[in-house]
């Protein structure tokens, strides 16, 4: 199979979609593997790198895309990527079609095989694909979120942390899964107080056995979401539903309530957002202020942290790229269930449930369309 990784287009993505040692992978397995020029600069790869590890350096994306049945991305195809697409070639990548039914219509009628990223999902309900791009968004959270509660950016003048005889900040997690563990851990190493809030108290109750009295766990309900937010410095939306729009947490209202200078960053944005007032923001222009408060909408946070969150994620994206290589597209799919739940459009239609509900489009099993 040929695989092909174009460079990013997204505006300020500069991670790339594979690592010279998943290069040397499917190369030892048989397969031909073309890079675009540059493609791996942003996260410190040069071209050589990728050819000593026996990949084809590639001039254009337009080469790229119509030479590879696979082609290997990090972010969703931009309108100016949508043409280069060709039907039955798999699209391998994180697509966050939920929030977007112009795109999901777009790969349906190029005939795309949408493999998505933050679909593939385990017998046991975990994301492996989404889980090392969490860690990083949440741990990124608090650092971004720390930075614009400062004066100089618009902020209370706010420490997280305070200094003897001064109030700590406060922050606000909303949703406790990877995001929101890893928002939690690193709000609370700065020291801050801690309010952190989830629908299922088996999570609630795995914090607190980890986090003791350093952190407040909530059931997530419209009383407990108003009351934290409302005293929060920084607020941070962690809510995810696997491939569905993200449900609207944070009211409009309890917006209006937060001190002026209070800081949101909604993790969630990719999915459209859990907080009512979000809209998506770019790395060059990350924020917009809204009845006095801060929001951050950056879709792609781990892009700044561009080769730690790249050699992360492509840790975890080779197996199931070998997989389809080795294989074929479908045969690798009736192998593997898991993999199956990353399929998102498949020959014209969505097979993703929550996807086809979101964006109002007809859904399809996948297994019925395959036989």
């Amino acid at each position: 199979m040929i695989v092909g990784v174009p460079k990013e287009v997204k505006t300020n993505e500069y991670r790339v979609g594979i690592i010279p040692a998943g290069v040397k992978m499917l190369v030892r397995h048989g397969h031909q593997v073309i890079i675009e020029t540059g493609a791996g600069l942003g996260s410190s790869i040069p071209d050589e790198q990728y050819v000593a590890a026996g990949a084809s350096i590639i001039s254009t994306a337009e080469e790229v895309y119509a030479t590879a049945d696979l082609i290997m991305k990090v972010k969703e195809p931009q309108p100016q990527e949508i043409p280069l697409l060709r039907p039955g070639q798999i699209l391998y990548a994180y697509l966050h079609l939920a929030p977007e039914p112009d795109l999901t219509k777009a790969l349906m009628n190029r005939g795309v095989t949408g493999v998505a990223f933050e679909t593939i999902q385990l017998p046991d309900g975990s994301l492996p694909l989404l889980v090392p791009m969490s860690e990083v968004a949440g741990r990124m959270s608090v650092q971004v979120g720390a930075r614009f509660l400062e004066k100089e950016h618009g902020g209370r003048g706010v420490l997280l942390g305070g200094v003897p005889g001064v109030s700590r900040g406060r922050v606000a997690i909303i949703g406790a899964g990877i995001v929101g563990h890893a928002a939690c851990k690193i709000a609370i190493g700065l020291g801050a107080e801690v309010d952190i809030i989830d629908i299922n108290p088996q999570r609630l109750h795995y914090l607190d056995d980890i986090f003791g009295s350093r952190v407040v766990t909530l059931m997530s309900n419209e009383d407990n979401i108003a009351a934290a937010v409302k005293q929060a410095h920084l607020v941070i939306g962690a809510v995810l539903i696997p491939g569905a729009k993200a449900p609207k947490l944070v009211t409009r209202e309890m917006v209006s309530t937060m001190r002026r200078g209070t800081v949101v960053v909604d993790v969630s944005i990719d999915q459209g957002g859990c907080v009512e007032t979000s809209r998506v923001t770019s790395h060059h222009e990350p924020t917009f202020v809204l009845d006095g408060v801060i929001h951050y909408g950056v879709p792609n946070i781990p892009g700044a942290v561009s080769r730690t969150s790249t050699f992360a994620l492509a840790n975890s994206t080779i197996s199931y790229a070998l997989a389809m290589a080795d294989k074929g597209f479908v045969e690798a799919v009736w192998a593997d269930p898991s993999l199956a739940k990353g399929v998102n459009v498949y020959q014209g239609y969505v097979t993703y449930e929550a996807v086809a509900c979101d964006v109002g489009c007809e859904f399809r099993e996948l297994a019925t369309l395959m036989s």
